[in-house]
């Protein structure tokens, strides 16, 4: 009695060598560390039962014609039970991830038109984007009708890909691998993605990443991937699963996986990812209140709306007003633990409402990057 042969183990740089060139083929990323973190993120999905979190892929661009679309498009092709959603709706999201057809990968295009500026506020769907990146996060509704009605727990974790224009809500962007898509350059080319000729690529890709995250999953479910130096806190929370996917893999993934986290973070940190509010405590810091101690509400304000690369002249289309700066400010507090308010500045002949430097001190030292030289 012969034994039956045993199929050899799956090598997982390789495959994620394969991975990544295949994405080559029909994108054109902003910088090699985005090859390295996609491929990664499509390997993640198919082990998303060992990670209490998992992280978002956003495909953003300030500009049309920029190759988000085609980016989801091959991710697609990849990643486990794909579900192309645009402009769905939070009920049916989080009913598909609960099905009995098994978690979606969500691959979410045009998410511009439900967070847009245009788009008006869409909270639900948002909760449900926040929620799913933690393996605890439930959606509750009530089902039944009339007065015969039970809440209902429904489960949001599962790995969702978003690709749109402009910018994403600052809970969603924070729980992001962020990839700035820009148009191609003349000397870029890429081959043309035809579904029909080329996704049969792609799903033989998924089949071998599905058996190899198989053969390694008990592996990854108990591992603690070492963080890179100043990695901590929500960006550690975002790249944990990444770089356990790269250390089971082996080869040169772990090395660059971590070099790609460094580059994305800091790319993120230094592009609009930090919040409005971060936003206008930095330039309150380095262009309103530079060298001054108190100024105005007015004076603030005429100053803000002047910078001419800022969002201040147009909010929403208007330009920023006293109430909507009450209210930013208010978010963060001083010293003594108060929230930032106006306060009275004596002028000459008058009493004008105004901001100190001083009750800003704090938020500036907590939030802001470091001043430029």
């Amino acid at each position: 009695m012969t034994d039956t042969p045993t199929a050899p183990p799956v090598d997982g740089a390789a495959l994620l060598d394969d991975v990544e060139a295949f994405h080559r083929r029909f994108n054109v990323f902003p910088q090699e560390a985005a090859y390295v973190a996609v491929a990664l993120w499509d390997a993640h999905a198919h082990l998303l039962d060992c990670f209490d979190s998992t992280p978002r892929l956003a495909f953003l661009s300030p500009e049309p014609g920029s190759g988000k679309s085609r980016a989801l498009e091959i991710v697609e092709t990849l990643v486990p039970r794909p579900m192309v959603a645009v402009n769905a709706s939070a009920a049916a999201l989080f009913r598909a991830v609960s099905g009995p057809d098994g978690r979606p990968t969500i691959l979410f295009d045009e998410i511009d038109t439900v967070f847009g500026p245009k788009a008006g506020d869409n909270e639900e769907l948002r909760g449900f984007l926040n929620a799913g990146h933690r393996r605890s996060g439930v959606t509750y509704r009530c089902v039944g009708d009339g007065g015969n009605q039970t809440v209902v727990a429904f489960p949001s974790f599962t790995a969702v890909a978003v690709a749109g224009l402009g910018s994403l809500p600052d809970t969603i962007l924070t729980r992001s691998v962020i990839i700035r898509m820009r148009r191609r350059a003349r000397n870029e080319h890429v081959e043309a993605f035809r579904a029909r000729r080329d996704e049969a690529d792609g799903h033989k890709l998924r089949e071998q990443l599905a058996a190899w995250a198989e053969s390694v999953a008990d592996r990854v479910r108990d591992a603690w991937p070492d963080m890179p130096d100043g990695i901590t806190d929500r960006p550690a929370d975002v790249w944990e699963p990444l770089l356990a996917v790269a250390d089971a893999a082996g080869g040169t993934w772990p090395e660059r996986a971590r070099a790609a986290c460094q580059e994305l973070v800091a790319a993120a940190a230094a592009g609009d990812r930090a919040s409005t509010g971060i936003r206008l405590l930095t330039d309150l810091r380095d262009h309103v209140l530079a060298g001054i101690d108190r100024l105005p509400t007015v004076a603030i304000l005429d100053r803000l709306t002047a910078m001419d690369e800022a969002p201040w002249g147009d909010m929403g289309g208007k330009p920023l007003d006293a109430r909507t700066l009450a209210r930013m400010l208010a978010e963060y507090v001083t010293t003594d633990g108060d929230p930032v308010r106006a306060r009275n500045i004596k002028t000459a002949g008058s009493v004008l409402k105004g901001y100190y430097a001083a009750d800003l001190a704090d938020a500036w030292s907590r939030y802001c990057p470091a001043p430029a030289p």
